[in-house]
């Protein structure tokens, strides 16, 4: 019988194509410490025997619960390899969160990153009756290890590994035999989407469909990436293009180096030296936001050294973009730019990016396009958890900004009658776990109903215009797309988050999240203290000022249906403790009914 491919041949594939090259790489003490893929290999077998020894089973669920590390991608190729089943559950989920996913996959493992992590549950851990093993990638104190009920065995990663070596003594092709034995239609993981409405669901993904995403991808980039290049990793490996992103190195014999946390990317870019990186857009809406603030708080001729630079970029691509020659005078002015300033927002990403690749929401128009001028071309694609990440992608030979690209390898897509976008691939997950009724909703078929409207454009390029259940129908009849009201709103130097409003009203008005450190530079000037709170921020009337000329802006391209009308200024910052899922999504729903009655009062 001709076996599909699943995710253990794959690795013992690149292993043996790659066995001498640097495969994973982490910080430690300022210092880039690596393995190759022939330790690589040995790392993974000596957790997969580690976790054959403590009674794994085939078909066993292993719940995941850590932030993004090397460890995570281990003990996750181990159990991939194992024949088992990961559960990723995201690291900032409270109790109740990780009970409900840990009981409703019918985990019986539980892998946790340290003694935050466990001091979460203990009050709960009395709810998780199947709970049986848990593993700990830290090691735990001592307190914390006598809390844990006598009914639950505790090991470590360290254990676990040493478990291994001995194992491996007298099972030495165990791991191997395992991985040969696998088929594609095998559970590889039930991926719980974070949820920015209702309880999550658990989308199944089979060992066939994850290895089929991957080869789409390898099948769309040809031969542009490979051995040579190195990325940097720190999205949550729980999001599915965190994940995804961990996976690469199997495809294309690249090494990844794992970041610090993301707090501390911009220093980790300087020393590892990434050639592609993949992000999602809240990331490269910081880093635009915090180029701005330096640009605004710089001599007025910086200032205008920046916006001349600007124009000559954007004369330049157009003419690139339209296929035509740029003058000598255009070439001259972009070539300057690039020197002044241009190359030096470059080097700030450690001056060896080729490519970003952008995923889980859309990204504005100008952000691609200002990071283009820099020499940083970003492939913006698209794809949900249903589709194990990216399903389309912008082609590395000619990217559209404002669209996400065109379908990669088997993937089809076609349109309902709304416009809802339907997707048809060997890489879609396999239904929702014990949930039949919303797998029927969510598939015609083949298809895959993705909740999202758009289209293709002429040359070919899908166009997102939103979600499906987030389209605002006013009190007039007409239907406004939020999403490409919010993304030009948040490109705009004084507004970090906007979530726009007015379903059955008259008109649009919107909720708008700031961020201290883009109003620092004007504190002087109003005679504010640097510890100013920013509730006391969102008050200041030049602040409301500031925040109206980027709204007249916007304003200003939209249709008048479109505009906004009225706008509140938070005074809480929108993070993951509120109104951000763990993939950086605003939680429409929750933040609108949280500021209800403010909201009422933009409409008296």
């Amino acid at each position: 019988m001709v076996r599909h491919l699943t995710v253990g041949r794959l690795f013992l594939k690149r292993v043996h194509q790659s066995q001498n090259n640097l495969a994973i790489g982490w910080i430690e003490n300022n210092e880039l410490k690596n393995i190759s893929f022939q330790d690589y290999k040995k790392t993974i077998e000596h957790l997969f025997l580690g976790l054959n020894k403590i009674g794994l089973q085939i078909g066993d669920k292993v719940s995941i619960l850590s932030q993004t590390c090397k460890e995570w991608h281990f003990i996750d190729l181990a159990i991939l390899c194992s024949r088992a089943i990961v559960v990723p559950i995201y690291p900032s989920y409270t109790d109740k969160e990780i009970v409900f996913l840990f009981n409703h996959s019918d985990s019986v493992y539980l892998v946790i990153e340290n003694d935050a992590q466990l001091e979460k549950i203990y009050e709960s851990i009395h709810e998780m009756p199947q709970l049986k093993y848990i593993i700990s990638l830290n090691e735990l104190n001592e307190e914390n290890k006598r809390k844990i009920p006598n009914q639950i065995t505790l090991t470590s990663f360290k254990d676990l590994m040493n478990d291994g070596i001995e194992n491996a003594k007298t099972n030495p092709d165990l791991f191997e035999n395992t991985i040969k034995s696998q088929s594609g239609e095998e559970i590889a993981s039930i991926i719980y989407t974070s949820g920015t409405t209702g309880e999550p669901k658990g989308a199944v993904i089979t060992q066939e469909a994850l290895t089929t995403m991957l080869d789409n991808i390898r099948h769309f980039v040809q031969s542009a990436f490979g051995e040579n290049d190195r990325t940097l990793t720190f999205l949550p490996l729980s999001h599915v293009l965190g994940r995804c992103d961990s996976f690469l190195p199997l495809i294309f014999g690249s090494h990844m180096v794992f970041a610090e946390s993301l707090e501390k990317i911009v220093d980790n870019l300087k020393l590892v030296k990434p050639t592609i990186m993949v992000a999602v857009p809240r990331v490269f809406e910081k880093i635009y936001a915090k180029i701005w603030e330096q640009v605004n708080s710089g001599s007025w001729i910086k200032t205008n050294v920046f916006e001349l630079a600007l124009k000559s970029a954007k004369a330049y691509f157009e003419k690139i973009d339209q296929d035509r020659s740029p003058s000598a005078f255009e070439i001259l002015s972009y070539k300057l730019a690039k020197e002044l300033v241009f190359e030096k927002i470059y080097q700030r990403f450690g001056g060896k990016i080729r490519f970003f690749v952008s995923g889980g929401a859309p990204l504005s128009t100008d952000i691609i396009l200002f990071l283009r001028y820099s020499g940083l071309t970003i492939l913006e694609g698209y794809g949900l958890t249903e589709t194990i990440a990216p399903c389309v992608l912008n082609p590395l030979s000619r990217q559209k900004a404002g669209t996400v690209g065109r379908p990669i390898g088997d993937v089809s897509v076609k349109f309902f009658e709304d416009g809802e976008i339907l997707i048809k691939s060997k890489a879609l997950f396999s239904g929702y776990y014990k949930n039949p009724e919303a797998t029927n909703q969510s598939m015609d078929g083949e298809w895959f109903h993705t909740g999202d409207i758009g289209h293709f454009t002429q040359d070919g390029y899908l166009k997102i215009t939103d979600r499906k259940k987030d389209i605002i129908v006013t009190s007039g009849g007409k239907n406004v797309a939020p999403q490409k009201i919010e993304n030009m709103m948040k490109a705009k130097k004084h507004i970090s988050q906007f979530v726009c409003i007015g379903d059955n009203r008259r008109f649009l008005t919107g909720l708008v999240g700031i961020e201290k450190e883009r109003f620092i530079p004007y504190f002087s000037s109003w005679g504010l203290a640097l510890d100013t709170p920013l509730h006391v921020l969102a008050e200041r009337p030049e602040v409301r000022a500031l925040i109206q000329e980027d709204i007249n802006a916007v304003n200003h391209e939209l249709a008048q249906f479109e505009t906004i009308k009225h706008f509140l200024v938070l005074g809480e910052e929108i993070n993951l403790n509120n109104f951000l899922t763990p993939s950086l999504k605003i939680k429409r729903k929750l933040i609108i009914a949280h500021y209800e009655k403010q909201i009422e009062k933009m409409y008296e």
